[in-house]
């Protein structure tokens, strides 16, 4: 008896009971389609994590003031700030792991344009700023070192603020007031959208930080916070250490005394999430998986009610020549037959609720063929598993008790 003939007895069985094969494969179709569903769902909010860590740059760290310590009391972040535009060329010249580097300065104030007027962020950067926040320019250009030596007032303007004062126009080359001082608009950058936390990026204007600190805030030296790009995401652990020695060199700190700085990595944040959601997508996977088992303990007990059924068949079989193994493996074939075919459903039923999910609860999916892959090994492994000890238990039949069997 070749496999050919082993396949087609074992289609044949299993097409004598339809009803009754629909419903053994209804668990493994569940559980698959439980599996996908939910590997997508955890992939796809894994997705949206990195997107966000991405939308607010590349290998991004910040510097921002430190805490005043006073006998032993601590004002918080931000109470003392020795931070100045020296400080972020010091960090570009002196600290290999870092790219680039710009001071950071910002206010808010009243942007107005003819009779359209918004409140908004005004923030001050250098040159590099669209390079080290991964944020191009969609309209026109953005300021150059010349602007920041002459505090130029130049601006570039996120996609709410332009639509709100220059509704249906090109705001580039128009000349609009922030606190009364004249700015010519000379870039638009593209839509960001709102962050992970809700606030929208795009609600800003951007402008020279030397401009700032001049003209808007009575000519102040030191600025409030340095964002910096390292030449890696692996790097930005390197150039957190780089940056603390060298500020600390910077502000003639003491070995006993605590920084008057924190630096940020937000790769740590990225990690981070990354750890939960991957933890999640396996809690998910997890709790899918108990419905294969469910649908594995299912098959078993059909196949087993199915040897009984059939015992005076096998019995014929054995009669006529049948060796124990060729029962044994016309048995676990059907066995694997039934998974594989819930399998395959199981696979339909997982892309469509994964698409299903995205449409009607607008959570982020993301379907990968390492999940599908999954899902059908898995069902695979199920009927080999739960099938081996009816097909076994087949074998061992003895043929003339087996003849005998009513």
């Amino acid at each position: 008896m070749n496999f050919r003939m082993i396949l087609k007895i074992s289609i044949k069985a299993l097409n004598r009971n339809k009803v009754r094969s629909v419903l053994t494969m209804l668990g493994i179709i569940i559980g698959v389609g439980s599996l996908i569903s939910m590997v997508s769902l955890g992939q796809g909010a894994q997705m949206q994590i990195q997107e966000a860590i991405a939308a607010r740059g590349a290998n991004l760290l910040y510097v921002r003031p430190g805490s005043r310590r006073t006998r032993g009391y601590h004002g918080g972040a931000g109470t003392i700030n020795t931070l100045v535009p020296a400080d972020a060329e010091a960090i570009l010249a002196e600290c290999p792991s870092v790219a680039m580097a710009s001071p950071s300065v910002g206010v808010s104030a009243q942007v107005i344009f003819g009779n359209q007027n918004w409140s908004t962020r005004i923030e001050g950067f250098n040159q590099e700023f669209p390079e080290i926040r991964n944020w191009k320019v969609a309209q026109g250009t953005f300021f150059d070192e010349t602007h920041l030596k002459t505090a130029a007032r130049v601006a570039v303007l996120g996609q709410t603020v332009s639509d709100l004062l220059f509704p249906g126009m090109d705001p580039v080359g128009q000349t609009m007031r922030i606190r009364n001082l004249p700015f010519q608009v000379i870039g638009v950058l593209e839509k960001k959208g709102q962050s992970s936390w809700g606030r929208d990026n795009d609600d800003t204007v951007v402008v020279p930080y030397t401009t700032v600190q001049k003209k808007m805030l009575g000519g102040i030296l030191n600025i409030q916070s340095i964002i910096i790009s390292a030449i890696s995401a692996r790097a930005t652990y390197t150039a957190e250490l780089q940056i603390t020695e060298t500020l600390r060199q910077r502000h003639k700190l003491r070995v006993s005394q605590e920084n008057d700085f924190q630096v940020r990595n937000l790769s740590e944040y990225a990690e981070a999430a990354a750890e939960t959601n991957q933890t999640m997508t396996v809690l998910l996977a997890c709790i899918a998986a108990v419905s294969l088992l469910v649908g594995g303990i299912g098959i078993m007990n059909i196949m087993l009610v199915a040897v009984t059924e059939r015992t005076r068949e096998i019995g014929i079989r054995m009669a006529i020549g049948a060796r124990p193994e060729h029962i044994r493996v016309q048995f676990l074939v059907e066995s694997i037959l039934l998974c594989l075919f819930g399998g395959m459903l199981g696979v339909t039923l997982g892309v469509v609720g994964s698409f299903a999910i995205s449409g009607l609860l607008g959570w982020p999916t993301l379907l990968s063929s390492s999940s599908i892959v999954l899902g059908v090994g898995f069902s695979a492994m199920i009927g080999i598993f739960f099938g081996y000890y009816p097909a076994h238990k087949a074998s061992m039949l003895d043929p003339i008790d087996a003849l005998r069997y009513e």
